[in-house]
This record gives C-alpha cells, sequence and structure tokens, in this order.
C-alpha cells in the first residue's frame, strides 16, 4: 500500500461520502474509489459498506482508520525530518481557521508562512460549528492546527498558544436608548432581542456561560456564522449584540459599548502534543506575530 491509499481512506472515512472526499483532495472520484478498492484488495478485506444512499465504516475500516491517521502522519514527519538538513520543511499543513476575523489577517500570515516555506502544501478549512468543531478536528485528526475562541478549561490535551485577549463588548445602533452610555451591565441587555453566532462558536459558548453563572437569560432573534458580520446585522435592526471587541469592525449604524463588569474572551491557536516541523513553524509564525506568548 501507499500513503495515498492511506489518504484516500482516511478521506472517505471523515466524509462518509465519495464525492466530497474527492472535492477535499482536489482529486476525481473515479481515483478515490480506485484507490480504496485496491487498498482493500491488498488487506484482505472491506473497509465501507456501500449503498446507493449512505456509506459507512465495515468494523475493520473502523478499526484502521486510527492507524491509518498516525500512519500518514508518520510519512509527514519523514519527509520534514529528511528535509531539515536543507532547511526546507515539508508537508501537509491542514489548518481549522475563522472565516471572517479582521484581526488575525490570515491571508498575510499564510502568505508569509508560504514565503518561508514553499514546499509546504497548505490546506485551510472552516468549520459550520465553529470553534466546538474545530476542536474536535484537531482531536480526530482531521485538521493539524486549528484558531480556537473556547476558554482554556475546554482546551486540555491540547498545545495551546494564546494569540490575544480581548473583552466583550455590547453592538447596539446609533439610534438605540443605550448609545449614549459610557458602559453596560449584561443585564441590561437580556430585555433586547440579540444578533449572535450559532451555539457551538466559542465567543457563544464564552458569553452564555457568563449569562448562565449570573442567572440571566436571552432571547437571540438572529444567527450569523461570520462573527466578523454580526455588526452589520445589528445595523439592519436586527438587534443588539454582545462580541469580543477585536471582532468589530467600525460599522456605520453601530455604537460600541464596555461590558462591566468585564466579559473576557480569549483567542488561541491548538494542535496535539508532539507537532511536526511544518505546524512548529506555524506556530513559531504565529507568536512572532501576535507576540502574546511563545509555544511550548
Amino acid at each position: 500500500m501507499d500513503t495515498r491509499q492511506l489518504e484516500y481512506f482516511v478521506a472517505v472515512a471523515e466524509e462518509l461520502n465519495f464525492t466530497r472526499a474527492a472535492a477535499r483532495l482536489f482529486a476525481v472520484q473515479s481515483t478515490i474509489s480506485a484507490g480504496i478498492r485496491s487498498l482493500e484488495s491488498e488487506l484482505g478485506t472491506a473497509l465501507f459498506e456501500r449503498s446507493t444512499k449512505r456509506v459507512s465504516l465495515t468494523a475493520a475500516g473502523a478499526r484502521v482508520l486510527p492507524e491509518a491517521r498516525a500512519a500518514i502522519e508518520a510519512v509527514d514527519r519523514v519527509r520534514s525530518a529528511a528535509a531539515e538538513s536543507s532547511h526546507d520543511i515539508r508537508g501537509r499543513l491542514r489548518v481549522g481557521i475563522f472565516t471572517s476575523l479582521n484581526y488575525l489577517d490570515l491571508p498575510g500570515l499564510f502568505g508569509e508562512f508560504h514565503r518561508r516555506y514553499p514546499l509546504v502544501d497548505l490546506q485551510l478549512t472552516a468549520s459550520p460549528s465553529g470553534s466546538t468543531g474545530l476542536t474536535e478536528d484537531v482531536r480526530r485528526g482531521r485538521v493539524d492546527l486549528a484558531f480556537m475562541g473556547l476558554a482554556a478549561g475546554d482546551l486540555a490535551g491540547f498545545q495551546v498558544l494564546e494569540l490575544t485577549r480581548s473583552r466583550f463588548v455590547a453592538v447596539v445602533p446609533s439610534a438605540h436608548p443605550y448609545a449614549g452610555r459610557a458602559e453596560i451591565d449584561l443585564a441590561d441587555l437580556t430585555t433586547q432581542a440579540w444578533v449572535d453566532t450559532p451555539a457551538g462558536f466559542g465567543n457563544r459558548v464564552v458569553l452564555d456561560r457568563a449569562l448562565a453563572e449570573r442567572g440571566l437569560s436571552r432571547t437571540v432573534g438572529a444567527q450569523v456564522s461570520e462573527l466578523g458580520a454580526v455588526a452589520q446585522f445589528v445595523a439592519a435592526g436586527l438587534g443588539i449584540a454582545v462580541i469580543p471587541d477585536v471582532a468589530y469592525a467600525s460599522t456605520e449604524g453601530t455604537v460600541v459599548i464596555p461590558i462591566e463588569p468585564a466579559v473576557r474572551w480569549t483567542l488561541s491557536a491548538i494542535t496535539r502534543p508532539g507537532p511536526s516541523p511544518a505546524i512548529a513553524a506555524l506556530l513559531e509564525l504565529m507568536a512572532e506575530r501576535f507576540a502574546v506568548a511563545r509555544p511550548a
């Protein structure tokens, strides 16, 4: 068997769909199918149960999956180790990202990384369930590193690089009765309709906990999957919002009010312990750019 066959197998096992796996690997579906059949023939067992409606792992496939992931990671490490003597880091680096957060300047960050390490195959992906989904992606090996808005207590078992700390602020329409306040308490906002990100996003997890700790409840009238776009929906009159101040971009028709007592949010990058040279290089670059903490 070869590494590519294992990559095909892992992609199909994680997507449980040959079409999505092919798109993820930038390959045609027939190539993925042929690679899986060849691997099954070599192993002497079926790895998937296939029907016209669904794909699922067999018992053998479920046993093989963690070993296949480990084998792919080991090959990447071998390639990187061989290249280190010539200062050329190579391999695949899968990164889970926020799709909209101007503070990070992801194009600038990854552009600089590519200039330094052009032999690294960089793959960026987002999760529809935000930080919660990205945490699971890292844990299961679907991505190598992820940007994260969850609290430190939710990240046990990961290597964590803290990128920035910020405070939550209220965002209200310019004509709102609260717009002239110098600061505001969360309790004063619970009578309003809210705009927020979906459940599972790191900022919402932190905020929901802060509300629950004070025995407060609210009504979320609109959910927006782009944290950086929340203020635009506030300006459009869909409600008020409470978001980390680094996620707010000046938006016409809105006013920002500090929250007191303060509620704090931490933006981090996480990976599994013992990162590959490519992951370590990206952590080092992020530490240079954000200068909050150094990688362990």
